[in-house]
């Protein structure tokens, strides 16, 4: 479920970055393509959690600064497919991940033996990450919603 969860995300966010506002998305080609109204309204919970601290707005959660990026070593590349490379660039530039997950991410591909991890593992392992952050800590926060909970 965590990955769907990631894909609903990742998806949302990429809409936000567009400068559309959450009500001018359409959810119901999330509903289309397979999502349960459950792993939409904890995807929404996630976003709103994370973002709505302080104030802080999602397309301007973590800025992007053109002088900075990230480089692959040789050995993360050979480790790693091309896709799940391109993943994980993608979850930075949406501001899903910051540099320490990105690291984390990285570091448990590595340290799991992958001959070479496919999309769908990295995607497992960024789910992982993300759904344990020290954020979920905080008995306050509730990112996985029964299943008759809805976001209205």
């Amino acid at each position: 479920m965590y990955e769907k969860v990631v894909e609903i995300i990742v998806y949302l966010m990429s809409e936000i970055r567009e400068k559309k506002r959450l009500a001018e998305i359409d959810l119901d080609a999330l509903t289309e393509n397979g999502y349960t109204d459950t792993e939409i309204s904890t995807a929404l919970s996630w976003l709103f959690d994370k973002f709505s601290v302080g104030g802080v707005q999602a397309s301007e959660a973590i800025p992007i600064s053109p002088e900075s990026y990230r480089v692959f070593h040789d050995m993360e590349r050979l480790s790693m497919s091309v896709e799940a490379q391109g993943y994980l660039l993608q979850l930075r530039v949406l501001g899903l991940m910051t540099d320490p997950d990105f690291e984390l991410v990285i570091d448990r591909v590595m340290r799991a033996g992958f001959l070479k991890a496919d999309l769908s593992e990295v995607k497992s392992i960024v789910a992982s990450v993300l759904f344990s952050s020290e954020d979920t800590l905080n008995a306050a926060n509730r990112f996985l919603l029964n299943n008759s909970d809805t976001i209205q």
